[in-house]
């Protein structure tokens, strides 16, 4: 079995000892298979000699660089839309300077390496450099938006993932929404405010976001604001500090950058797969809780211990509410629907031709009749879509039985399970037995029975009353309530 591979320090330092107890130089050529100059050199220094450096090869770039250079230096005065790319300078080279044999790759290392050092010795700024920060516990934040792929009830959808993030060790509260609109990043901040117990008492920093800025004022950080992003930030008394446009604006808050590809990268690979919003954000709220357990870099302390410092400097939240929805005033259309951002909403047929007041939220928007809640509905994640529940038909389909089978509500609450295959071969059975008006009448009728009890009861009601040939609305809601009878008492988890 050879010797291990020794390191030059230390075949020098063996050497040496040998030839401290006697052995010759011969000796210790053929003990070390090495040759005369090394044995010399190893009794002459006990640190080996540096490398000679040879001077670095000629490239077959070397004869372009000059018209590299010079495309390079007039580019400082071009459009920063037409400037050469790299591949723009690569294809100039073959074709009007017929240059052969050098690779893509070597144009683009020589590209990245001289563009700067040209635009320094142009005077067009110093090379850009970036200033280590330290920030002090409970004092600064950053905020942004991300883009996620998520598969809500089996359909791949784009989402939105808020992050705020505090500046001084990393603790980061996560948000999902169907929208990343106003409401999103207001309701956004809220979900982190209350999931820290406070605010920070130093600046937020902020790219432009359309939510909060209304318009970037030349190349200062002056911003004329929106309204409502005004008496938001007041409310929570945030003080806030707007970065540069572009991209150096996303170097000034670097952190949440860098927090959103982590979340995305760690906890949302493979594709989270959710049956609704509140789902989804549920797993959120677990994810932000396991990662306290988490250590930046080579810290020693975790971010739940040193989020432990921050929590008792925060500024306390306000004792009041502040509305995060934006209100709209559409009229109920004939189809019992409202129209709010390109999607259309059902409500109850009783309000159709009637103005309704309608309040967005990020991921939900709730119909209000007056006072009164008419309906809520989980937003639509795209454009020019509907979104029906069968319950806001059933009044009208008494009236139009036939209007049932080809209904758009009742394929939509198949879709989501709310009409179930028990339903169905009920239904088919009750047709059978009084005909397709008078049994889908009956259906009806069953349907109205979710009103007031579980959605679980009916369909084993169904299935109960189906075995011993039950074709009616009482028969059903009779075997419900047996079946009710005999289950444990619910907790309120369940129940709901």
């Amino acid at each position: 079995m050879p010797p291990p591979r020794q390191s030059k320090v230390e075949l020098y330092a063996a050497i040496r000892r040998d030839s401290r107890v006697g052995a010759s130089g011969r000796d210790l050529q053929r003990k070390y298979n090495v040759g005369y100059q090394t044995v010399r050199a190893a009794l002459w220094s006990a640190w080996p000699a540096e490398r000679k450096k040879y001077p670095s090869r000629a490239s077959k770039l070397d004869e372009f660089k000059p018209v590299i250079d010079e495309w390079l230096l007039a580019d400082l005065d071009a459009p920063r839309k037409q400037r050469h790319t790299v591949r723009r300078i690569f294809a100039r080279l073959i074709d009007e300077h017929r240059m052969v044999d050098v690779s893509y790759e070597t144009v683009r290392e020589y590209v990245a390496k001289r563009q700067p050092e040209i635009r320094v010795a142009a005077g067009r700024g110093p090379a850009e450099v970036f200033i280590p920060q330290t920030h002090r516990p409970g004092e600064e934040a950053e905020v942004d938006f991300g883009e996620v792929m998520v598969e809500l009830r089996g359909e791949r959808v784009k989402m939105f993932l808020f992050s705020f993030r505090l500046s001084f060790f990393g603790k980061a509260i996560h948000r999902m929404s169907t929208s990343g609109g106003q409401e999103a990043f207001f309701e956004g901040h809220v979900h982190a405010f209350r999931r820290l117990g406070g605010v920070p008492f130093g600046k937020v920093r902020y790219d432009n976001l359309n939510a909060a800025v209304a318009r970037v004022i030349g190349l200062s950080r002056l911003r004329v604001e929106t309204d409502r992003w005004t008496a938001f930030r007041s409310h929570w008394n945030l003080d806030v500090f707007y970065c540069q446009p572009g991209l150096p604006g996303a170097h000034e808050k670097g952190g949440v950058e860098g927090d959103i590809g982590f979340f995305r990268r760690n906890h949302l690979v493979p594709v989270p797969r959710v049956s609704s919003v509140d789902e989804l954000n549920a797993l959120i709220d677990e994810f932000d809780d396991a990662d306290d357990a988490r250590r930046i870099g080579a810290r020693a302390r975790t971010i739940g211990e040193h989020f432990e410092v921050e929590r008792a400097l925060l500024k306390r939240l306000p004792d009041e509410e502040f509305e995060t929805g934006l209100w709209f005033t559409p009229r109920v259309d004939r189809y019992s629907l409202v129209t709010v951002r390109t999607n259309r909403y059902s409500v109850p047929i009783r309000l159709i031709g009637r103005q309704v007041r309608v309040l967005l939220h990020a991921s939900e928007l709730v119909v209000y009749d007056s006072r009164t809640e008419g309906a809520r509905h989980e937003r639509i994640a795209g454009k020019g879509q509907t979104r029906m529940d069968l319950d806001h038909y059933l009044e009208g389909l008494m009236r139009k039985p036939g209007a049932l089978a080809g209904a758009t509500a009742l394929e939509q609450a198949r879709a989501v399970g709310q009409f179930t295959t028990a339903h169905d071969a009920w239904w088919a059975a009750a047709r059978r037995a009084h005909g397709d008006r008078d049994g889908t009448r009956a259906l009806i009728e069953v349907l109205l029975l979710h009103r007031h009890m579980p959605h679980d009861q009916v369909v084993a009601g169904l299935k109960a009353a189906l075995e011993v040939g039950a074709l009616t609305a009482d028969a059903v809601a009779l075997e419900a309530r047996k079946i009710a009878d005999t289950e444990p008492p619910r907790t309120p988890v369940e129940s709901g």
